[in-house]
């Protein structure tokens, strides 16, 4: 059975504000690996962990999960 999972540009925004992996996951309450698989596409996070990664980034849902460009400010 294939698993849906949501494109996303946590990578890209993680790099931009430059955060780790580690440092993203430890202030969402996640493992590294779970940030990782997320940006693999391997693992749609919960509404809940994506509303925090979110904050984490300081991007909106549609930037890090939708079709939305990336304008990031600083």
């Amino acid at each position: 059975m294939e698993v849906d999972t949501m494109p996303n540009k946590l990578r890209q925004l993680r790099r931009w504000r430059e955060i780790s992996q580690a440092d993203l996951a430890q202030a969402v309450g996640v493992s590294r690996q779970t940030i990782a698989n997320i940006e693999r596409g391997n693992y749609s996070p919960s509404v809940h962990l994506a509303l925090k990664l979110c904050k984490q980034l300081e991007a909106s849902v549609e930037q890090v999960f939708g079709n939305e460009d990336l304008q990031v400010s600083s």
